[in-house]
């Protein structure tokens, strides 16, 4: 009888683990601040010069279709719709191009890709362009429908927005980033696929080359605006020059906590260290630490995070309806450049907050001083 040594055996079983754990990694739902990881899907030559001229004889046509892209996926496990009625993808397809936009309105990649989209369906919808924006929440407030309501109607969304609550969609198109674009032709195949902020010149491009396809298969001639613009209102940002990734609070993920016991549940109670380092969060006080945010717990308590970036943004909320910060910025107060949503110095809502908005990029040391029940999920930055 062969015996396969202990030492064999736990070896094989810490490379399983390893690989496993390297596994979950990869499928992590992640939000990209960048078009670094762009991907645009462009067929060859041949193909794209067939699809715009689009003769009657589609054959040849479809058949390179078929060779170059993936079919779109339907719609699934949709818990709920704004804007518009229960639909499927199969309903447009043959008759719209479609594009389907992953998003979550907390996400500050997500809002600053929001003007565009809203550009391209007053330019292109009747031209036959169908915006689905596809709400996959990162958190569990995220999943509240009157939340997303209430962000769809600030944001000034008016294309159809459905909510992919328990990730049903997501998972059907492997998705793993917000946000994430995918462009569907009138044949339902996806012809072009965007990762991330940025590249918003390439992406209504490709708009036009599908709607121009749209207009030869089903012989209308209406016309389309070619031309390449902005929205009016855009935070421009440089991210070569944001130095600092987004901090998470909750128990979950805050591998960043400098002064805590990271990666545990429960109340710690934390007091500043002297030495302040950079993109290293610094709480004080007494705080409860969940899987997916960290609260005040005695009303009271103060955060201190050295960051390189121009703009800051916060995740949070306050049970209780209202608490209240200051923001100083590197010991002084913020003066021109404080945050649209901090004028006030009030957290109430579960949503995203500007807390700076910066003249330039560089190191700086935000503090906040905290008074009432303050829940804070992550620091974003731009």
């Amino acid at each position: 009888m062969n015996i396969i040594p202990r030492r064999i055996i736990l070896v094989v079983a810490l490379i399983a683990i390893i690989g496993f754990i390297g596994y979950l990694e990869i499928k992590k739902p992640r939000r990209l601040d960048s078009d670094v990881q762009t991907i645009a899907i462009t067929p060859p030559p041949a193909v794209k010069d067939a699809i715009i001229s689009a003769g009657e004889d589609r054959s040849t046509i479809l058949k390179g279709k078929k060779a170059t892209y993936v079919s779109a996926k339907e719609l699934s496990g949709i818990q709920g719709y704004i804007n518009t009625s229960k639909f499927k993808l199969a309903d447009l397809i043959g008759e719209k191009v479609i594009l389907v936009d992953f998003w979550t309105y907390s996400c500050i990649n997500c809002q600053r890709t929001t003007p565009y989209l809203n550009m391209w369906h007053g330019k292109y919808k009747d031209n036959g362009l169908v915006i689905v924006g596809v709400h996959t929440p990162e958190f569990e407030f995220e999943k509240n429908y009157d939340n997303v309501a209430r962000a769809v109607k600030e944001a000034g969304i008016i294309y159809p927005v459905v909510l992919d609550s328990n990730f049903g969609t997501w998972n059907a198109y492997n998705n793993r980033y917000w946000p994430h674009k995918y462009l569907i032709d009138i044949d339902g195949y996806i012809v072009y696929d965007h990762i991330g902020e940025g590249k918003y010149d390439a992406t209504e491009q490709a708009i036009q080359d599908a709607l121009k396809e749209r207009q030869a298969v089903l012989h209308v001639n209406d016309a389309i605006d070619t031309n390449i613009a902005s929205p009016p209102v855009i935070i421009p940002t440089n991210f070569s020059l944001v130095k600092s990734p987004e901090i998470y609070f909750g128990s979950a993920r805050n591998q960043s906590l400098g002064n805590g016991i990271k990666g545990v549940t429960g109340i710690q109670t934390l007091s500043l260290p002297l030495k302040i380092d950079g993109n290293i969060l610094y709480l004080d006080g007494k705080w409860n630490f969940e899987s997916e945010f960290a609260q005040t717990v005695i009303g009271s308590g103060r955060i201190v995070f050295t960051y390189n970036a121009k703009n800051v943004y916060m995740v949070a909320s306050s049970p209780s309806g209202g608490a209240g910060i200051n923001v100083t910025r590197d010991g002084k107060p913020l003066g021109s450049e404080i945050g649209k949503d901090i004028g006030l110095g009030l957290i109430k809502d579960e949503r995203l907050y500007e807390l700076i908005r910066g003249s330039d990029y560089g190191q700086h040391t935000i503090e906040i001083d905290i008074k009432g029940d303050l829940r804070v999920f992550t620091f974003t930055f731009g």
